[in-house]
């Protein structure tokens, strides 16, 4: 963001394998925990050992809500980290660098600073504590406090008394050996608050996972896949806590069924995986559609097709999750779009699935799930909507007379029993079925059916219309210019906004969280007056693009709105930039319409 900027983006260039990542993390909770903002981005190869490793923290004065633009302050600790970010590194950026790995850097004007972490690591036998030594240098560097970092490191190595004691010395090293050489003052020091604000200092992954321990889920059923299976880990750690059940299935497939199965049997389930396993998914999902069985599905993209970046993000499954299936089966897609919004939107998933009786898929992107931001603490589960909702149970009325699981009703619900009931006993059909759940093909009962299913998506779609949080629009009202996007690419596209509104550009944007069934009513308020719209998203064919294209053809047409795409698929999320000169070349070529 340049000198004396509110914010700095600090770039880590390394090595997979040599503690890259870490370095990163525990200066990121340092920053986190002096009272800074933080907001990171890391990119690694799908190898364990090797290949090139970039870990990126924006720190801030006030709330971060993207990873930025190029770098201010780049560690190098190899070569490459040097060699492979000369390109988006600040004109007046300041490289800092181990110069036993970074010979003689050519700067181009730049200030650069050697920190000899090699040598110093090796000064006292713990050349793997060369990390640990950088991070007591950027300590003294960002003049923040020693003592945090001690604790930091304390609570996150701590568990082995000796690796303990030689990372606290390789962290006072570092400290040390910048008080002395760094220059005493520094162009991109922050100002400590003096009193810290209390907030959390969460992943997208950690963040989903507690917003569904919140909203009551007590099974989890999963199998390992990048870059998803933090939200299990995650799970793991906290679930039986909670009294809940986790379970490694031996595949994708049998992680849907287990979670489905727990549904029928009355306990909040989920899964969670990414665009290769959702596939597999995908006919446990048609069969929760037709049994009307409560799942929750977290789709963690990564960059494909097939096997593709396991380890870079993409917004790729839109498609996917908002179509795949075997004919014409109801669920409801999410897109968090904020770490933050992470948490809430599980809350949503597990009240549109229990009362609506539907599978919801909530779609993150590794971006999203592998970042970490420092958010406020957040409220209490109902504390978004005025309302929680729960699964619908059948009265001891209906238990008593006639029981019918799939009772044709005006908004397509129908009460759900749980094994055990008294009376509550019927089939939970993957097959077309009568109200009773038994198998029944005609063309009349299937019709009816078909329209039952259909029903509970259009009740969902009225009572949508109320939730606060189903859509989120900002900016100058009914502006001639807009921005529809979906998930994590918003905070770049805010703060491409406010470069504008600083222009004098006038300009609105609109993000819905609920992505099927489509906030129809606040679309068409947003389109209202406008001339263009610009769709940015991280996928090759402009996924989203296409959805508005195709569903609110009719209004674009009578009202003459051009859609503009801005697609990427590079396995990396936007920068401000490119999205500010995205905005001002639309608005360039519609301003004389």
């Amino acid at each position: 963001m340049g000198i004396n900027s509110r914010t700095v983006v600090v770039r880590i260039g390394g090595e997979a394998g040599e503690g890259t990542v870490t370095l990163g993390e525990v200066f990121t909770r340092i920053a986190a925990r002096d009272g800074l903002e933080v907001y990171t981005f890391r990119t690694y190869p799908a190898e364990i050992k090797g290949g090139q490793v970039l870990f990126q923290t924006r720190l801030g004065i006030e709330r971060v809500l993207s990873e930025g633009d190029a770098a201010d302050v780049l560690v190098a600790m190899n070569l490459k980290g040097w060699e492979e970010n000369l390109n988006d590194f600040h004109s007046q950026g300041v490289l800092i660098y181990d110069p036993d790995a970074v010979p003689n850097p050519e700067t181009r004007g730049r200030q650069a600073y050697p920190i000899p972490v090699t040598k110093i690591s090796k000064g006292f036998d713990f050349v793997r504590g060369k990390n640990l030594v950088m991070v007591g240098a950027l300590t003294w560097i960002f003049r923040l406090r020693l003592e945090t970092a001690r604790a930091v490191v304390q609570k996150s190595m701590g568990r082995h008394a000796e690796v303990l004691a030689k990372n606290l010395q390789a962290l006072e090293e570092g400290f040390s050996y910048a008080q002395e050489h760094f220059p005493e003052t520094f162009s991109y020091t922050l100002p400590l608050p003096e009193k810290p604000a209390e907030r959390l200092l969460l992943s997208g992954a950690e963040a989903m996972a507690l917003g569904a321990l919140e909203a009551g889920c007590r099974f989890f059923a999963g199998y390992p896949i990048t870059p998803a299976t933090t939200v299990m880990e995650t799970m793991a750690r906290y679930l039986p806590t909670f009294g809940g059940t986790l379970v490694q299935a031996e595949d994708e497939i049998a992680s849907i069924n287990m979670a489905i199965g727990a549904s029928y049997g009355g306990m909040k389930a989920m899964t969670a995986t990414s665009g290769p396993g959702l596939s597999l998914m995908i006919e446990g999902l048609s069969m929760a559609s037709m049994a009307e069985i409560p799942v929750v599905v977290v789709n963690v993209q990564r960059a494909s097709p097939s096997t593709g970046m396991p380890t870079k993000t993409s917004q790729g499954d839109l498609f996917l999750s908002l179509y795949g299936g075997h004919g014409d089966g109801p669920r409801f897609v999410l897109a968090p779009d904020s770490v933050k919004d992470c948490y809430y939107q599980m809350i949503n998933a597990f009240s549109l699935a229990e009362h609506f009786q539907t599978p919801v898929i909530v779609l993150s992107d590794q971006a999203m799930a592998s970042r970490v931001e420092t958010i406020p603490y957040p409220e209490t589960i109902c504390g978004v909507w005025s309302e929680c909702l729960e699964r619908i149970l059948p009265t001891p009325e209906e238990l008593a007379q006639d029981y019918r699981r799939y009772r044709v009703t005006e908004n397509g619900l129908s009460p759900m029993a749980i094994p055990g009931m008294p009376g509550g006993m019927y089939m939970a059909e993957s097959l077309e079925h009568n109200e009773y759940g038994h198998p029944a093909q005609s063309p009349e009962n299937h019709k009816v059916m078909m329209q039952k299913r259909a029903r509970i998506v259009e009740t969902a779609r009225k009572h949508l219309v109320n939730w606060d949080s189903s859509v989120r629009r900002w900016g100058v009202a009914n502006a001639k210019f807009g921005i529809m996007g979906w998930g994590s690419t918003r905070g770049a596209v805010r703060e491409a906004m406010e470069r504008l509104a600083a222009e004098g550009v006038e300009i609105e944007a609109l993000y819905p969280h609920t992505m099927l069934p489509m906030p129809d009513q606040a679309v068409s308020e947003f389109l209202r007056g406008k001339k263009a719209i610009l769709v940015p998203e991280l996928n090759f064919t402009s996924q989203f693009a296409r959805v508005i294209e195709h569903r609110y053809y009719k209004q674009l047409d009578a009202r003459d709105i051009h859609i503009h795409m801005l697609a990427k698929e590079e396995g990396v999320p936007f920068k401000i930039e490119e999205i500010y000169q995205a905005a001002r070349n639309m608005i360039q070529v519609e301003g004389g319409r």
